[in-house]
């Protein structure tokens, strides 16, 4: 059975409260008439000057208890929530209103719990904010202060032609990773922004993961890295271009993981209509404290691959299966390698 609303409940109170005093007063004007009639001796006009200044007293009485409830339950909720929407508009998020417990403020109570759980969200999401310009100060100030010293370096005039290339290969790097940084940053103001996806249509898994896969054979012979593939015949209704964006980061971790003579396996599958995605490494696996933050924006458990990322790849890979409404998971060992369950 639902439970009634404390506005509901507050407004049956209400009629309680006013029947209650309505049965009061005549309850006590009628004894006071009986003897108001008694010593007046049957004077109507004195028992009518009576029995007025007794109405207006009771009724007095009446209007000030009114006032009383008025003030606890409607005009002082009403300047709490007035005073917290102003210092809430005026970016104060610290504002928390206190209930009491043992008043009704017929509804109020929900809105100023609305108001709370609002508060404490928007104070969640300002620090996010904070951490999030200050994680991409950061991460944009590293490449720039490269592009800025090998640019100053590029203006010497003696030098050699071996520094040269040496200088121009390290902006190269720079550049990209810098690209990257900001490419991934459009990519996830994207997600977070788009409400309905588009373009969605069937995607043949396996031989999208085949393409990539051959994108990235260069790089995995050049480290030596044994690559096994299962790839099951398997199509879903999905947005193509997330999905790349998810196998591309995947792989390319697990390369970037996998030392020289390791071992990385793509396997996929389907599921009860499912398409369920294996990516794993025999790379130096991560301990469960970083196993718990690397879908994290801009968190690298290993920090000895800085150079090579910014932290927002798996970040990313998360926003993109929550926004197809798909499910991630890892399981990895120190020293071990790591392995990426995804399901779509």
């Amino acid at each position: 059975m639902k439970k009634p609303s404390s506005k509901n409940s507050s407004t049956v109170w209400g009629y309680v409260i006013f029947f209650v005093a309505i049965a009061a007063i005549i309850t006590l004007a009628i004894p006071i008439y009986d003897v108001a009639r008694q010593r007046s001796d049957g004077d109507r006009g004195v028992l009518s000057v009576v029995m007025l200044l007794v109405i207006l007293f009771l009724a007095g009485l009446a209007l000030l208890v009114d006032v009383i409830r008025r003030k606890l339950t409607y005009e002082q909720p009403l300047e709490q929530i007035k005073s917290a929407t102003e210092r809430i508009a005026k970016g104060d998020f610290s504002v928390r209103l206190n209930m009491d417990s043992r008043l009704n403020f017929g509804g109020y109570d929900e809105i100023m719990q609305n108001l709370n759980v609002m508060a404490q969200e928007l104070s969640k999401s300002e620090i996010l904010k904070s951490d999030f310009i200050s994680n991409v100060s950061h991460e944009l100030k590293t490449p720039l202060s490269v592009i800025q010293s090998y640019c100053q370096l590029l203006q010497e005039k003696n030098l050699s032609e071996e520094d040269r290339i040496k200088y121009a290969q390290s902006l190269v790097q720079a550049s990209k990773r810098l690209t990257a940084l900001v490419t991934n940053i459009l990519k996830l103001n994207k997600l977070e922004n788009q409400q309905i996806l588009t373009d969605l249509a069937d995607v043949k898994i396996d031989a999208q993961l085949e393409e990539l896969i051959v994108g990235y054979i260069d790089i995995i012979e050049e480290k030596g890295i044994e690559l096994e593939v299962d790839l099951q015949e398997v199509t879903v209704n999905s947005v193509a271009g997330y999905l790349e964006i998810v196998w591309s980061n995947l792989i390319s971790n697990a390369i970037k993981f996998t030392e020289s003579g390791g071992k990385i396996k793509v396997s996929a599958k389907q599921v009860d209509g499912k398409a369920v995605v294996s990516v794993s490494d025999s790379g130096c696996g991560m301990t469960p404290e970083t196993g718990k933050r690397i879908f994290e924006k801009f968190y690298q458990g290993d920090t000895s691959h800085m150079q090579e990322g910014n932290g927002l790849g798996l970040a990313l890979v998360k926003k993109v299966i929550d926004k197809l409404g798909g499910s991630i998971s890892v399981s990895s060992e120190l020293g071990k390698g790591s392995t990426f369950t995804v399901t779509v």
